[in-house]
């Protein structure tokens, strides 16, 4: 029987293809990243529930780095850890090529880098690869789109950094899950109106023909 191109792979077969993941907790990540002089923060739904105090479940940390900086999150993390460059359904060892060791960089196709101790090990984070424009934060979803790190992000009292939360809800309305729509209500009431016509001018941006968060974003700040 022909495959079915639009079926999506299943936990068990995601597992059974690329191994396990044990998700990282935040203590750990701070552990990991101690001393580290290169900007790092957590984003996606951590984000939302450190700014909004709504708890929730979540599957594991969501922790972006600048892209460029890639060279110096393996010369930290290694030997220690293994890291892998994923995307496009892609995994690549970082700093090997062809089994030589070679400089550590991020494949165009790859935003994204995979950790485990070994390859019998779990995985255990997923950094994400931000780009910059000439030293600027750009948005993933749409480059044109640059900022200071400081207006797109803040940091919590435990000097961890995070994700603004309309930054964060704007890549989750790229997705649309459960989880992005109860971030959004949590999050919202207590957005701004500068903060919401940020989030707005994204949706339309890359939603032209409308987006069904539009109306709520476009309502009356908190």
């Amino acid at each position: 029987m022909a495959a079915d191109p639009t079926e999506e792979m299943t936990d068990e077969q995601f597992f059974r293809l690329y191994g396990p993941w044990q998700p990282a907790t935040l203590d750990e990540v701070r552990d990991w990243l101690d001393g580290w002089d290169r900007p790092w923060w957590i984003a996606g739904g951590r984000a939302i529930e450190a700014f909004t105090g709504v708890v929730r479940e979540h599957d594991d940390v969501d922790v972006a780095f600048f892209r460029r900086d890639i060279a110096a999150l393996h010369a930290l993390l290694t030997p220690r850890f293994d890291l892998w460059a994923a995307g496009s359904g892609t995994l690549k060892p970082i700093g090997w090529d062809h089994g030589r060791q070679a400089e550590p960089t991020l494949p165009e196709w790859s935003g994204q880098v995979w950790l485990r101790e070994h390859a019998l090990a779990p995985w255990r984070i997923d950094f994400v690869a931000t780009p910059d424009e000439a030293g600027r934060w750009a948005f993933k979803l749409d480059p044109t789109c640059t900022a200071e790190l400081d207006e797109v992000t803040w940091v919590a009292d435990d000097g961890v950094r995070y994700q603004r939360p309309e930054v964060a809800l704007a890549f989750k309305a790229h997705l649309m899950r459960p989880k992005d729509r109860a971030d959004l209500a949590a999050a919202l009431p207590m957005l701004g109106r500068q903060e919401r016509d940020w989030l707005r001018d994204r949706l339309r941006a890359l939603h032209p023909e409308g987006h069904e968060w539009d109306e709520p974003v476009a309502g009356p700040a908190g």
